[in-house]
Order: structure tokens, then sequence, then C-alpha cells
């Protein structure tokens, strides 16, 4: 099968470990070897998250103080191609000699009227204290949100992602047999200026309504999003709790899963496996193949 891999930020860098070079290269490693054993059998994309690398770029970036701070654009970009390089690399470890490997930053055009440019709500970049907070709201405008009490972080919009601009390039690529990492991030938002010129906008693509956008444009068999949860649970965070194992995409409703969190990903494989033959799956990097094979995570078909 042809399958898109959707890689979570926290499957890179697990929740509460320190964001050195040497912590994320290690476990970028262990999903080389996942990933690799998937390519035994299937062609894979690889498609990844950003969050907790672009935080580090962002935190990196507000200790210099003489220059404005960098357009979010640019910074996702950083972000992609530090981790892309990664993965690549890795994987040209794990796979076999001779396997055709490529990376692309991926720009993925925006509505400019979509809604979500009026109503900021994507958590991004480092925790500010109260009194960091006014600085930060007054010296650069930004809309902050509390997340908890005394803690506070910048908001960007969250657009739906529109069209890939670099789609016949993957395209050509995967059908030449390259194993390509793309749409890294959730892509780097751009739109179209009066000119119709392309140009960048401060805002962050969920990464996994990018990744399925991808892989309904390569026509994709399978969409996988590989994550450090096992399942998608029911009742979450209740006594009831229970993963759920297999369900038609009429049958679970996103909008019932956290919106930061799970919500978007039950959304974008109920959106790819609506058609019937396509298949998608949730889970841990480690059970990817399992994923596939009805054997663990959950499986939307």
């Amino acid at each position: 099968m042809r399958v898109v891999v959707a890689l979570g930020g926290n499957a890179l860098l697990k929740r509460g470990e320190p964001m050195t070079a040497e912590v994320q290269r290690a476990n970028v490693r262990k999903a080389a070897a996942a990933l690799a054993a998937l390519t035994r059998q299937h062609d894979i994309v690889v498609a990844h998250g950003n969050g907790p690398q672009v935080g580090l770029l962002a935190l990196q970036a507000s200790a210099y103080k003489d220059v404005a701070p960098y357009p979010l654009d640019i910074l996702g970009a950083e972000s992609v191609g530090m981790i892309g390089y990664l993965v690549e690399q890795e994987l040209a470890n794990a796979l076999a000699p001779g396997t055709k490997l490529a990376t692309l930053l991926t720009q993925i055009e925006v509505d400019p009227n979509d809604p979500a440019f009026g109503r900021p709500e994507k958590p991004i970049g480092p925790v500010y204290d109260d009194t960091e907070a006014a600085t930060v709201r007054l010296s650069h405008g930004w809309p902050l949100v509390e997340e908890t009490e005394g803690r506070w972080r910048r908001v960007v919009p969250s657009p739906l992602p529109k069209r890939i601009t670099q789609i016949e390039t993957i395209r050509l690529l995967v059908d030449f047999g390259v194993t390509v990492i793309c749409a890294g991030g959730g892509g780097i938002p751009v739109i179209r200026d009066r000119a119709g010129d392309l140009v960048g906008v401060e805002a962050v693509i969920d990464k996994d309504r990018a990744a399925g956008l991808l892989a309904e444009q390569l026509g994709a068999d399978a969409f996988l999003m590989l994550t450090d949860v096992e399942a998608v649970y029911e009742d979450w965070g209740t006594p009831r709790q229970r993963p759920i194992r297999h369900v038609r995409p009429d049958r679970i409703d996103a909008a019932a899963f956290p919106a930061g969190s799970m919500g978007p990903k039950v959304e974008a494989a109920c959106l790819f496996a609506a058609r019937p033959g396509r298949m998608a799956g949730i889970g841990r990097l480690e059970d990817a193949a399992a994923i596939l094979e009805g054997r663990a995570g959950t499986l939307i078909s």
C-alpha cells in the first residue's frame, strides 16, 4: 500500500524530556526503525509535527533582543529543516543502502479569509509569567492565553490547509520510488498576495489536517497518525475509559475529543477514511505495522 505516516511532535520528543539535540536524535532513530519496518511491505510518505521544536527556536530567538522576533513562518521552516535532516539521515541508516530519500520544505496555501485568523487559539512558543506576559503583550501586541494560573503563552491562528503548493513535485518523487519527508509541522502556511505571489503568514496549520490533505492528494491507501498514545479512548480520563479498536468514520464524532490533541486526529482520520477502501489509524509509533493490521491502536475504516 501507499501509506502516509504522520509523526507527532511528542513522538519525536517525549513529554518532559530535555530538548537537546542528542535526545531528539535518539528519538528520531527509534522512529526511523519503526518506519523502516513499514517500508518492507509498503511505500511510505512521512510527515511530522514540530510543536516542541518550534517552541525551542522561539525561546532561543527571544534571547536576542536587538532585532524584532523572527516571523513564525521562518521559525517553522527552520524547525522543519532541522527535523527533516534528522529523519532523513536516520532513515538512510535504517534502510537498505541505495534507498532514495528526499526532504521537502512544503508550503501549504491557506485562505486569508479563514475565520481562524479572527480567533487565534493555537498556543506556541515559550511560557511567560505574569510580568513577562505584560511586557510581551505591550512590545509585540501578541494575543496571549493563560494556560494555567500565572503561566501565559502566545496564541496564533490555525487555518485549514487548502492547497499543497508542491504536490506535483511530491507526487513525481513518490511515483519514482523516493521516500519523501514533507508537510513537516503542518507545512509552512502561505497566502497569495494581490500580485499573486506567495507570502508567509503568522499561523500554524494543524499537522494531522495537513497530512490528511497530503494523503488525499497522493491517493494513499492508508493514513497513519503516530504519537505517544496507545489508541483513541472513549470516556478518556474517567473510570469508564476504554480504547476504541475499530470504528467506521460515521460512527465516531471528532467533537467528542479534545480540540487541542485527539480531536483533529479523529477528524482527519474520518475525512480520509470516508471513502470505501481506505483506512486511517491512530496509535503509538512502535505499533505502526500492527495498527495497519488491526492488532493495535485505533483503526477507522
